[in-house]
């Protein structure tokens, strides 16, 4: 039942990296089509053809690597301009000097590009379009995987919820060791009592997990953040605490303790202070833990954890160079790796099917975890949401042959046309983007080794989501 399940996650996987990668390209189609392009295929992957069908000029398929995919669009490298040249030193007019080393690569290029142009079809270039068209048609594609990225995101946060603690009971803890102490301990000491701690109040009462804790002090504990701030203002008070347990309400006097523990700041994370030692204070203690429900967060915070994980994406992209080296130094030594690091695509589909065949996580601690369906789709689809918001990072990255070059240079030939025509000279014809080809060569040589050196490593030291 375990492969079966770790089967089906796989696939899933594949469906919606399948999917993403087919709605990226229709990005592209639908305005190249709108504006006239003539588009003669459209592939979803690489390698040997599974499927394809002709609909008008267009042959649509899918090939057998789901590792991206293309739409072919005459006059992505337009015919060279002749008119650019210069004078010699005898004042004949004389060609400019091309990079002889790749110089029948542009020409290859440029006719590759120009081949499936009938006669009198020119004008359905790609070249042909403005520089505005041919933005939309770039960013078409890019902006189907941020919409993709947001709606998974929205399902991720409104629909689904993060975890947050209620104010049900999941663990009790049975004696209270102040913060400072528990630092002095080894792992051994602090996973049992020791035979001077102090017994908590709720471990002595017999609260049990299960139960909700109503009130404290008369006050009713709406949540688990107010509960603990009643519990924590009751150091070394006897005070009422109503509880819930199998449908009847019953009131312990609970007398709270005082111990020293973590101070929390205004986001309820531990205070550090500038040596490293987590600051404490004073404060009450029960002795429970919550158990944790996913809650919807408020619409109105949802602008701003969608912008905050764009922003996180761009920042991992960014950081992506150094941590290929560590990833390589990682690969050939004796090094573990880092479970937050970069995964290629046999990485994500092993943490897909981990994700729908796991059913209990063991935490540090020794806790055992039951993961439920909720669990799995929340983590499914943050996965989804993740993958869309990297695949429109990563394609806006302003080098050829990704989208974020064609975009780079559109907006470089729109600029020089500006310039052009305010210098009186009149409008200049697109840009030679053979010329680039050298670059383009050595940026696909490096997403090749990326590739190579992912796929090596998910398979040698593979990121295991819920520990070995």
């Amino acid at each position: 039942m375990t492969a079966l399940l770790y089967t089906i996650g796989v696939v899933l996987f594949l469906v919606g990296i399948s999917a993403s990668i087919a709605l990226h390209e229709l990005g592209h189609l639908v305005p190249a089509k709108r504006f006239g392009v003539k588009v003669t295929r459209y592939m979803i992957g690489f390698g040997p053809t599974l499927w394809a069908k002709r609909r008008g000029e267009t042959v649509y398929g899918v090939k057998a690597l789901p590792l991206g995919g293309f739409i072919a669009m005459p006059g992505m490298y337009p015919p060279e301009d002749k008119s650019n040249t210069r004078l010699d030193g005898s004042g004949r007019r004389a060609r400019r000097r091309r990079p002889r080393l790749f110089a029948g690569a542009m020409e290859d290029a440029r006719a590759f590009s120009n081949e499936e142009l009938e006669p009198g079809e020119e004008h359905r270039a790609f070249y042909a379009l403005s520089v505005p068209k041919r933005l939309a048609v770039m960013f078409g594609g890019p902006f189907v995987n941020l919409v993709l990225g947001i709606l998974a995101l929205a399902v991720s946060l409104l629909a689904i919820g993060v975890p947050a603690p209620t104010t049900t009971v999941q663990t009790v803890v049975e004696c209270a060791v102040p913060a400072q102490v528990a630092a002095e301990r080894s792992a051994e000491e602090q996973a049992e009592c020791q035979p001077d701690d102090q017994l908590t109040p709720a471990w002595e009462l017999g609260i049990e997990p299960g139960d909700e804790i109503l009130a404290v002090d008369g006050s009713p504990a709406t949540d688990w953040d107010t509960m603990t701030e009643l519990i924590r203002d009751a150091a070394g008070q006897t005070v009422p605490v109503t509880i819930e347990r199998a449908g009847e309400e019953r009131t312990l006097d609970v007398p709270i303790i005082e111990t020293e523990r973590p101070a929390l700041d205004d986001d309820g994370e531990p205070i550090v202070e500038a040596d490293g030692t987590t600051r404490t204070v004073s404060a009450g203690f029960l002795g429970v833990g919550p158990t944790q429900e996913y809650q919807p967060i408020p619409v109105v915070e949802f602008p701003a954890e969608a912008a905050q994980a764009v922003g996180d994406t761009f920042y991992a992209l960014a950081t992506l160079p150094q941590k290929l080296v560590e990833i390589a130094h990682v690969a050939f030594s004796d090094e573990p790796r880092d479970p937050e690091g970069p995964m290629g695509m046999v990485g994500v589909g092993r943490v897909a099917g981990e994700i729908a065949s796991t059913d209990e996580v063991e935490t540090a601690s020794g806790e055992v975890i039951t993961l439920d369906m909720v669990d799995k789709a929340q983590t499914g689809v943050g996965l989804f949401a993740s993958l869309n918001l990297f695949l429109f990072a990563f394609n806006m990255v302003p080098l050829l042959p990704l989208d974020g070059g064609h975009i780079a240079v559109a907006l470089y030939e729109g600029a020089r046309r500006r310039i052009s025509t305010w210098r009186g000279r009149g409008i200049v014809g697109p840009f030679d983007t053979a010329r680039l080809l050298p670059l383009t060569y050595v940026v696909v040589a490096c997403f090749l080794a990326m590739t190579a050196l992912l796929l090596y490593v998910d398979i040698v030291k593979p990121v295991r989501l819920f520990g070995a």
